[in-house]
């Protein structure tokens, strides 16, 4: 049963990047993307809910559940910065996203059949695992929003100014300050986990706090250096989307 409710997410979120493929063929913006997201997002807690409550603790036992948690914080920091920084057409580029990483959840063997439930939740545990995932999803929305400023970009350095995607894609600033803001959104998240992390009973296994820690670092790094010395709009969009890449694979090596 579970299964079948981020199955039936994926769906959504396929469906609303279809739509907003064709919305975009007609130079016009798809509000039935985000209808789509908001119910894949619906369909998405149920499924954490159903695979929470069989565990007792937060469903983050699995590396299916961590990347279903992962699109389900990438759905959520989109449908809360999205409308605000009004970024039209971050439903279209963040569903591949979605479906991708749900799709891999949902891959034989990623997920537990029947998951054993926990017998004594370690409070601090459970908030630098959710904390630090959470961070994630600001992480990727920030590499998505990265990504739609790098195709902006380049359509404009090669004078594409009367294609359906120049006109509906949000102005250049606007996507190169929201980077920025995630990136940030995103720091100040993963910080909250790293501390809970140093906080919690640990019986060996570090790696995973190490690897966040160095994660932790280098988003940090890059943000100062963007403060303290300037980074170029395109040079902060690659980092980021360099960044959030190396971080899924250093994680599923430890």
């Amino acid at each position: 049963m579970d299964k079948w409710l981020l199955f039936g997410s994926t769906i959504l979120v396929v469906l609303g990047g279809g739509l907003g493929v064709l919305a975009l063929q007609k130079r016009q913006r798809s509000h039935w993307t985000l209808v789509c997201m908001l119910g894949a997002f619906v369909l998405q807690l149920a499924f954490l809910g159903v695979r929470g409550e069989a565990r007792g603790a937060c469903p983050l036992g699995d590396n299916g559940e961590r990347l279903a948690f992962l699109a389900w914080a990438l759905v959520l920091f989109y449908l809360l910065v999205g409308p605000t920084y009004r970024l039209s057409l971050l439903g279209l580029f963040t569903a591949p996203v979605v479906a991708v990483l749900q799709l891999m959840a949902l891959a034989p063997g990623m997920m537990v059949e029947h998951p054993e439930r926990v017998a004594e939740v370690n409070a601090w545990g459970e908030a630098h695992s959710a904390f630090s995932v959470l961070s994630y999803g600001s992480f990727a929305l920030a590499a998505v929003a990265g990504l739609m400023f790098l195709v902006l970009n380049r359509q404009l350095k090669e004078h594409h100014l009367n294609t359906g995607l120049f006109e509906i894609l949000p102005p250049v600033r606007t996507l190169s300050v929201s980077v920025v803001r995630l990136t940030i959104l995103g720091v100040v998240i993963l910080t909250v986990g790293m501390v809970s992390g140093f906080l919690m009973k640990r019986d060996g296994g570090e790696a995973h706090l190490v690897a966040a820690l160095v994660i932790w670092a280098a988003y940090l790094a890059l943000l100062v250096v963007h403060f303290w010395r300037g980074v170029t709009p395109r040079r902060m969009s690659l980092g980021v989307i360099a960044l959030f890449v190396l971080s899924l694979i250093v994680f599923s090596l430890v």
